[in-house]
């Protein structure tokens, strides 16, 4: 069910070389104090596999200078069960300075079924809920249940889609369509964009993946026709240059600038003049895993700021 999720259980089997409107406040430069064109998040998806905790997560992100994190539902959730309160997480993120950009979510609110959709979007709503307890205004909206059987009517999963927004206009927190390369469904910028469209609802966000769009085959040469309103937060990452689309998984995914992706094509193409666009650098990387966290947080920031030179 939760695609991503299993490949994490596989990671320690294929260890990677190191070759291998609803915008917060912008960040400004602390030499210039212009505005920057980007905001720098860190995905906890390059932190999951040190296996630290939530609270020792956004630790580790204040640590390396961050000030955006992407958080993982089930990361707080354990937080949560284990006697952990709402309160304490937003007075640690006040004390850390970290705001939660957008969270990571398998909620199955695309699939046929009546039974799992309906439990599906129950989940989406507890867990919109949650988040905006802690400020968090974005959740994404992966094809979570809708990756291996191809065919699903791409008009209903707008319709789907349009109900989880309608939720959004009730928590304030809007949920991303979230492409997934590996998806029978969802896999390319098209397909996502048609589903944002058809939704017929202003609030509808298209989430891009440096990695998914390689993997789904989508074209850079028409990324723009996505729309720049359109999307306010990417998944940045890179991947080498001797790994085909078809055999390429989430493990060999590696920190930007690293590989061959058109990371700074891609950005230029997206990037709004109006507003920051979020870059949250989700990597699964078993040699990342290995390193000490921190540092792996310090390479990510920096990685991203040298592709993007801000």
């Amino acid at each position: 069910m939760l695609n991503r999720r299993k490949l994490l259980k596989t990671l320690s089997a294929s260890a990677v070389s190191p070759l291998i409107p609803l915008q917060g406040k912008p960040e400004t430069s602390a030499i210039s104090g212009a505005r920057s064109k980007y905001t720098y998040c860190l995905n906890m998806a390059t932190l999951r596999g040190h296996k630290l905790g939530f609270m020792k997560e956004l630790e580790i992100a204040a640590k390396a200078d961050f000030r955006s994190v992407e958080i993982w539902l089930d990361t707080l959730q354990e937080y949560l069960d284990a006697g952990g309160s709402i309160a304490e997480v937003r007075k640690r993120l006040d004390g850390f300075g970290i705001k939660v950009e957008n969270a990571i979510g398998f909620a199955e609110w695309i699939v046929d079924d009546d039974t799992a959709r309906k439990m599906g979007i129950a989940q989406m709503k507890r867990e919109m809920d949650l988040l905006a307890q802690i400020g968090c205004k974005r959740i994404a909206a992966p094809p979570a249940g809708a990756t291996d059987v191809a065919g699903l009517d791409l008009k209903k999963i707008a319709e789907r889609y349009r109900v989880i927004l309608e939720m959004g206009d009730q928590t304030g927190v809007v949920p991303q369509l979230e492409i997934w390369g590996f998806s029978k469904n969802i896999s390319r910028t098209s397909e996502a964009l048609y589903v944002a469209i058809e939704s017929g609802h202003p609030s509808a966000r298209v989430l891009p993946d440096i990695f998914h769009l390689y993997k789904g085959g989508s074209s850079t040469d028409t990324l723009a026709l996505i729309g720049k309103p359109a999307v306010e937060i990417i998944h940045i990452n890179d991947y080498p240059a001797n790994i085909s689309a078809a055999a390429i998984t989430d493990a060999d995914r590696i920190h930007p600038g690293d590989g061959v992706a058109p990371i700074q094509r891609i950005l230029k193409i997206l990037q709004h003049p109006d507003r920051p666009l979020i870059l949250s650098e989700e990597v699964f990387n078993q040699y990342y895993y290995s390193q000490d966290a921190l540092e792996v947080a310090r390479t990510a920031l920096n990685k991203m700021k040298a592709v993007t030179k801000d």
